[in-house]
């Protein structure tokens, strides 16, 4: 387990106070808003930030305990960091960059520089400088450097802030292999909900300096303490779903999960691969029987739960899936208006139906791999990939 418990304060502008358990593998994002202290945990973490009190222990590696005195110094606690610029040695050769990450190893060897570069795809770029790689190519050298200290955690601050949309659909998969081939945890820094939802195991919400929400991606997304971080307009569900069946006279797939399927525009991935679905609460609307006569195709039965009044005219209504609504968790966004039309109340069986829906293009490229890389410890399966469900009309990324 990673166990945070810090504390401190900086002038009169801004104070922090964050109590974190999460698992000690996997990728663990740390999603807010900028300034709202996700990258001043993670530099508490790596030790460039001292806590004015507080606990930091990685597995079984005490790095802070204020009360016993015991505060290790940066280049013992044996930390990976990866900034959103590379910050790469302009006069090294890529080969030399990630040479110097070996250099500065303690501690036993878990992946060798062999396995790095295969992992990252970087093999081709070991003589050229970094002025000549792409902004998606150097974050990768940067990943291999920092993997090659052998770290026993990573520690990711936005990586991907900096890079242009197609530089970060490069780099996203090269982020799921490092997610599904080590056992090595990592501290995920974003405030893009696109990049959590593909990547993350556990998410830990941070707003204006406190902890929020912390636990397992589907939970805490369907959360309402998420709202304030993730937005009226961006909250929802997240389905874990298998990749059923592939129409290609009609260009599209169906996705499974427990209570039911999905079907949207034909996505790159396998029958029987995994995928992760995100379901907007404005993309659902709601009818009181089944809608027969209309053009949306996914409908849905669930049972209502509970219904949060929202700023404005809107209300949040929760419904669990299924005939006895145990099922997924959904939600969906609507008006006053339509709750006082619809009678709408805890306890009444209602039907979602979500809108004609497109795969984002970032998620259409990851080929699952069947087999860990030679060289590194086999682990459990992890999280799978991210299908985002968006409205077809979605004329820009958020």
């Amino acid at each position: 387990m990673i166990e945070i418990d810090i504390a401190l304060k900086r002038g009169t502008g801004f104070s922090l106070s964050a109590q974190i358990m999460v698992p000690g593998s996997g990728i663990t994002a740390l999603f807010g808003r900028s300034g709202s202290g996700k990258t001043t945990i993670i530099q508490s973490v790596a030790g460039t930030v001292q806590p004015d009190h507080g606990r930091i222990q990685v597995g079984e590696e005490v790095f802070l305990d204020a009360a016993r005195g015991i505060n290790l110094p940066i280049e013992k606690r044996r930390v990976g960091y990866v900034f959103q610029d590379s910050r790469l040695f302009p006069h090294m050769s890529v080969n030399s960059n990630l040479r110097y990450g070996l250099r500065r190893a303690r501690g036993r060897a878990f992946i060798s520089f062999d396995t790095v570069v295969e992992l990252l795809g970087i093999g081709h770029l070991l003589k050229r400088r970094p002025h000549t790689l792409s902004g998606g190519e150097k974050q990768r050298v940067a990943i291999g450097r920092a993997l090659l200290s052998q770290p026993r955690i990573l520690l990711m601050d936005e990586p991907l802030a900096s890079l242009d949309e197609m530089r970060k659909r490069e780099i996203l998969p090269y982020l799921e292999r490092l997610r599904d081939d080590l056992k090595l945890p990592i501290l995920y820094v974003s405030h893009s909900i696109e990049e959590v939802v593909r990547l993350s195991d556990t998410v830990v919400m941070v707003h204006e300096g406190a902890i929020v929400a912390s636990g397992p991606l589907a939970d805490v997304l369907t959360r309402p303490e998420a709202l304030p971080v993730v937005g009226r307009f961006d909250l929802g569900s997240v389905f874990e779903c298998q990749v059923a069946e592939h129409d290609p006279e009609m260009a599209l797939s169906t996705l499974r999960f427990p209570e039911g399927e999905l079907r949207v525009p034909q996505v790159d991935l396998p029958v029987g691969a995994a995928a992760r679905a995100r379901i907007r609460a404005r993309d659902v609307s709601l009818a009181l029987s089944r809608p027969m006569d209309v053009s949306i195709t996914n409908r849905l039965p669930g049972i209502i739960y509970a219904l949060r009044r929202e700023e404005g005219p809107y209300v949040n209504v929760e419904m669990g899936l299924g005939k006895d609504g145990k099922g997924s968790r959904l939600q969906a966004l609507v008006t006053i208006e339509s709750v006082a039309r619809l009678a709408l109340a805890p306890g009444m069986t209602v039907w979602a139906m979500i809108k004609t829906v497109a795969v984002d293009n970032r998620s259409r490229h990851f080929a699952p791999r069947s087999e860990p890389l030679a060289g590194l410890p086999s682990r459990p399966e992890r999280a799978p990939p991210a299908l985002h469900l968006v409205p077809t009309t979605r004329k820009e990324q958020p």
